[in-house]
C-alpha cells in the first residue's frame, strides 16, 4: 500500500479509461474525499454505490449513478442507473455484467496489518475480489475517524494500492422519537417475538419502534444486515445474548454507536452474500424478519420499492430475509406499516398493487389497528384478515367491494 497526496490520487484517477466503474463505500460511509477526486479527474465515469446519500455522485453530465438500492442521493440523479437485484446477490454482479475498474473504500487506520471497513462491509469484499481478479485498483481513504471493526471488514494492507489519509466525521443517523402509531405497531410485534428469538429488522421509524419494545426479552441474538442505536441499547439493558456475536453488514447510527462497535469482538461484519443467504438466515433460532412497506394489496403482496413507476428504493435484503425467517424453525416474517400514509393521504392496504412487487408471502401484515395473519391462510382468509384488521376505517366498506370483484369475498 502507498500512502500518496490527494493531488497525486487525482492523477492515477486520471489514468483510468474513459466511463470507468468505481465502486464505492455506501450507506453512511460515502468516501466524499475520493469522489470529489475522481469527478476532477474524469469527464465520463460511472459510480456504483448502495443506498448513497447526497454528494456521492455529483449531478452533471458524464457521471452514472449506478446502484442497485436507491438512497436519497441518488433518487434524483438524472444518470441513474438502477439494476433490480436481491442484497444477497449483488456481489455476483461484479464477476458478471458490472465488473468494477476501481474500488475506492473508507478505512480505519491499520491494526497489525489489516485496515477494516469499519461501518460498511455489505457488497465491498466481493467487489474487492472481482476488481483484483481483473487487475482493477484498490484505493483506500483512510479516516481515523471511522471504527475498526471485525470480520470480514478486516483487509490486509498489500490488497491495498493506494491510500490517502483523512480525519473527517462520519454522518451521524439520530433514530426519530417514534409516533403513537410507530409505537402501537411495535408494541404488536414485539409481542409476537418470543424469548431468544434472532433479530432482522429494516431501516425506518416502524422498526425502530419495535426494537424499543423488546427492552424486557432476553437471550435475543441479531443477524440482520443493519442495525442502529436501538441494538446498542438491547445490549446495554442486558436484553442480548452475551454468548453470542452480533452479526450484521453495515451500520448507521450516532457516534455513540460508533465508538461502542470500535474494536468491539462482539459485533462481528460479513459479506452481504452470506449475513443475506436465506440458507445461513434459516439456521439462525427461532429467525424474525421485520420490515415495512409502500402498500400492500389483498393478495398479500407488498410494494416497498417504486411511487408513481418511479424506482425509491430497490429489493434490498427484505427478500432475502422473508424467505430465510419463514424456513427458520420457529421463525416469522412481519411486514409492519401504518394503515394510512401521511405524505400521500392514502390508504396502504389497497386492493391489488399497480406497482411492482418487492415482496409477498409473509408471516403477518401489522398496523396500528392490529395484526392480519396470512401465513397458512386461503387467499380469500388473508384478504378478510387484511381489511378486518389492518386496513384503516375509513377504507374497509371499499376494500370488501374491491374484494369481491376480485373473487376475495
Amino acid at each position: 500500500m502507498q500512502i500518496v497526496t490527494p493531488e497525486a490520487l487525482q492523477s492515477i484517477f486520471a489514468s483510468f479509461a474513459d466511463n470507468s466503474r468505481f465502486v464505492v463505500s455506501g450507506n453512511a460511509a460515502i468516501p466524499h474525499v475520493a469522489i470529489e477526486l475522481i469527478d476532477k479527474a474524469q469527464q465520463r465515469y460511472i459510480i456504483h454505490a448502495l443506498n448513497a446519500s447526497k454528494g456521492a455522485a455529483p449531478e452533471r453530465e458524464g457521471v452514472t449513478a449506478e446502484t442497485t438500492f436507491v438512497g436519497a442521493g441518488m433518487r434524483k440523479h438524472p444518470g441513474l442507473a438502477y439494476v433490480p437485484c436481491r442484497l444477497s446477490l449483488v456481489p455476483r454482479l461484479f464477476d458478471g455484467p458490472l465488473p468494477p475498474d476501481a474500488v475506492v473504500i473508507h478505512t480505519a487506520p491499520a491494526r497489525d496489518g489489516q485496515l477494516s471497513l469499519g461501518i460498511e462491509c455489505n457488497i465491498l469484499p466481493a467487489a474487492i475480489d472481482a476488481c483484483r481478479a481483473r487487475s482493477g485498483r484498490i484505493i483506500a481513504v483512510i479516516n481515523d475517524q471511522m471504527p475498526y471493526t471485525y470480520g470480514d471488514a478486516q483487509v490486509p494492507v498489500d490488497l491495498v494500492d493506494y491510500a490517502i489519509e483523512v480525519s473527517v466525521p462520519l454522518p451521524e443517523i439520530t433514530p426519530a422519537t417514534p409516533d403513537a402509531d410507530s409505537n402501537r405497531i411495535g408494541e404488536l410485534v414485539a409481542a409476537r417475538i418470543p424469548a431468544g428469538a434472532t433479530l432482522q429488522a429494516g431501516i425506518g421509524a416502524i422498526p425502530d419502534a419495535t426494537i424499543a419494545q423488546l427492552h424486557t426479552h432476553k437471550g435475543l441474538r441479531i443477524w440482520t444486515e443493519t442495525f442502529s442505536d436501538g441494538v446498542l441499547a438491547l445490549e446495554r439493558g442486558g436484553s442480548m445474548d452475551p454468548n453470542h456475536p452480533l452479526t450484521t453488514s453495515f451500520l448507521m447510527g450516532t457516534r455513540e454507536l460508533y465508538d461502542w462497535v470500535d474494536g468491539n469482538p462482539r459485533v462481528r461484519m460479513m459479506r452481504t452474500e452470506r449475513t443475506n443467504d436465506p440458507a445461513l438466515i434459516a439456521l439462525q433460532r427461532h429467525m424474525t424478519s421485520i420490515n415495512t412497506a409502500l402498500e400492500i394489496d389483498l393478495f398479500g403482496q407488498a410494494n416497498a420499492s417504486r411511487i408513481n413507476a418511479r424506482i425509491y428504493s430497490g429489493f434490498g435484503g427484505q427478500t432475502d430475509f422473508i424467505v430465510g425467517a419463514l424456513h427458520s424453525p420457529g421463525g416469522a416474517a412481519y411486514m409492519a406499516l401504518r394503515s394510512w400514509h401521511p405524505k400521500a393521504n392514502v390508504s396502504t392496504i389497497v386492493p391489488l398493487v399497480d406497482e411492482p412487487v418487492t415482496s409477498f408471502q409473509q408471516s403477518a401484515v401489522v398496523t396500528e389497528n392490529g395484526v392480519a395473519e396470512l401465513w397458512g391462510y386461503t387467499q380469500q382468509a388473508q384478504a378478510r384478515h387484511l381489511i378486518r384488521d389492518a386496513a384503516h376505517p375509513d377504507v374497509r366498506e371499499e376494500l370488501w367491494e374491491e374484494a369481491r370483484e376480485l373473487g376475495l369475498a
